[in-house]
């Protein structure tokens, strides 16, 4: 896959079987990790609806030239009443195993960047997991991403 041209285009609903291949192939997720692959595409596919239904989300895939799937990003535009225009939430970003280190996911957040500017945002942000290989990596920080030490990231679950 070495040299080869990625297209960079607004994800469908077609796309929904791949996108599920791609996150079954990555393993990190017990939810996916332990459901049927019919669960997962039938999952991937409602919250692929109800992301395009309307211009708070873009979600963006990379594909090969041979329309291979590789990887996608997924962006949510957050009104804040504090600041003065949104924020981009960057809520995933997974490239296939085989196609890392190739600048699939710089291509992929240059995009979001750009879609971020035409929209005004203030800002663009992002969790990353100090234990993922990007992380390590310095990925995000060689694109200019800021990591902020004041800041923790805390989650609260709704279901068991």
């Amino acid at each position: 896959m070495s040299g080869e041209q990625i297209r960079i285009r607004a994800a469908v609903p077609a796309d929904a079987p791949r996108l599920a291949e791609l996150l079954r192939s990555i393993g990190w997720f017990t939810q996916i990790n332990e459901e049927s692959e019919a669960s997962t595409r039938a999952n991937v596919l409602a919250q692929l609806n109800r992301c395009l239904a309307d211009s708070s989300h873009t979600i963006s895939v990379a594909e090969t030239s041979q329309g291979e799937l590789v990887g996608y990003v997924s962006v949510h535009w957050l009104p804040y009443l504090l600041h003065s225009a949104p924020e981009g939430y960057v809520s995933e970003l997974f490239i296939h195993e085989s196609a890392r280190g190739q600048g699939i996911g710089t291509h992929l957040l240059n995009s979001v960047v750009e879609e971020a500017r035409a929209l005004g945002c203030y800002r663009l942000m992002l969790v990353n997991m100090r234990t993922r290989e990007s992380y390590q990596r310095d990925f995000y920080k060689k694109l200019g991403w800021e990591e902020r030490p004041e800041a923790a990231n805390f989650v609260y679950y709704l279901t068991d």
